[in-house]
C-alpha cells in the first residue's frame, strides 16, 4: 500500500538516514545549507539522521529532488537483515512530468517561493493548491507530493521567510562591531519598505493568526520568534557589555523591543492599502531608534 506524503518512512536499519548523508555530501555544502535548500528545519534533519526521529515521504522527495537522485532509491532496502522500507508514492504523469522541467533552485523552493507570494497578495486563507500548482505551472499532485498540506506549505513559507531574513541580516551586520549600531541595523531590516520585506512581514502576520488556532502552527509561530528574540536579546547583552547600553536585562528589554517592532508594522501594514494616513514606515522608524535612544543608549 502505498505512503502518504505527510507519513513516516520506517528506517530501523539506518539505511535512509545513511543514503541522505550520501546525497548531503554530494551536494557540498553544509547540513544546515542543504537544510533551507529543501526548507527543512535544521533540527528535524538532524534529528531525522541520527535516528531520533523519522523522515516524511515528502521529505525524502524534496531530498531526492535537490539532490537529483531517485526517490526510491533513497527508500531502497538495507543490509543483513534490515526490514525493507515502505515505498515513496508513485506521482501521477502530469507530477513526473514538472518534476523534470523543474527551475532552478527545484521544484520544492519554486512552490515556496510561489507560496509567499500568494499568501502576502491573497492571505493564506484564500490561496488554494490550485493556485500555487498555477503559478508554477505544475499539477497539485506535484505540489502535495512535496507539501502534503496547508499547514507544511504555511510553515515551509515561514521558514524560507525566516532564511531570508538570517541571510541578509547576515550579510548587513557582518562587519559591524558596535552592538548599537547592529541594533540599529537589526531595526531597519524588519521595516516593510521592500517588496520582499513587506512579503514577509505578510506571511508572519497569517502565521500569528493560524498559530492562535493550531497547536502545531503555535509551536512554529513559538520557535522563529523564540529565535528572534534570542538574536535582539544577544544584541543588546553585548552593548551593555560594550558600555554603549545601560545596564538593562537583555531578556526583558528584547521582549518589549520586539513588541514594539511587531506593533508598529503591523499598523504599517493595515495603513498602506489605503493610500494615505496612519502610520508610515517613517513613523515607524522614528519611534523606534527613540525607544533606543531613550531607553537604551548611554
Amino acid at each position: 500500500m502505498q505512503q502518504q506524503p505527510g507519513s513516516r518512512v520506517a528506517d530501523n536499519g539506518g539505511d535512509v538516514a545513511e543514503r541522505v548523508r550520501q546525497v548531503i555530501g554530494e551536494a557540498g555544502c553544509s547540513q544546515r545549507e542543504f537544510a533551507r535548500q529543501i526548507v527543512m528545519d535544521p533540527s528535524k534533519l538532524s534529528r531525522s539522521l541520527s535516528g531520533s526521529r523519522r523522515f516524511t515521504v515528502a521529505e525524502l522527495a524534496r531530498i531526492a529532488d535537490a539532490g537529483d537522485v531517485d526517490a526510491a532509491w533513497l527508500l531502497g532496502s538495507g543490509a543483513g537483515t534490515a526490514p525493507e522500507p515502505a515505498p515513496v508514492p508513485e506521482p501521477s504523469s502530469a507530477a513526473r512530468a514538472a518534476a523534470a522541467a523543474a527551475p532552478d533552485g527545484g521544484r520544492p523552493l519554486q512552490i515556496v517561493r510561489e507560496t509567499v507570494r500568494l499568501i502576502a497578495e491573497n492571505g493564506f486563507h484564500a490561496v488554494r493548491v490550485a493556485d500555487i500548482a498555477e503559478a508554477c505551472r505544475t499539477s497539485t499532485a506535484a505540489i502535495h507530493y512535496h507539501f502534503p498540506g496547508r499547514a507544511e506549505l504555511l510553515e515551509a513559507a515561514v521558514r524560507f521567510c525566516m532564511d531570508e531574513d538570517t541571510a541578509r541580516r547576515d550579510e548587513r551586520t557582518a562587519e559591524v562591531a558596535n552592538a548599537a549600531d547592529e541594533l540599529r541595523q537589526l531595526i531597519e531590516l524588519q521595516m516593510p519598505r521592500t517588496e520582499q520585506q513587506r512579503q514577509q512581514w505578510m506571511v508572519w502576520l497569517d502565521l500569528w493568526a493560524e498559530a492562535v488556532r493550531s497547536t502545531a502552527l503555535g509551536q512554529v509561530h513559538a520557535h522563529y520568534y523564540g529565535q528572534w528574540r534570542t538574536t535582539v536579546a544577544d544584541v543588546i547583552r553585548r552593548g551593555v557589555a560594550q558600555g554603549v547600553f545601560r545596564g538593562v536585562d537583555p531578556e526583558f528589554t528584547a521582549l518589549r523591543l520586539t513588541a514594539l517592532i511587531d506593533g508598529l508594522a503591523a499598523q504599517v501594514l493595515a495603513a498602506a492599502p489605503a493610500g494615505g494616513g496612519g502610520t508610515s514606515c517613517e513613523d515607524m522608524h522614528t519611534a523606534l531608534t527613540a525607544y533606543v535612544d531613550t531607553e537604551l543608549s548611554t
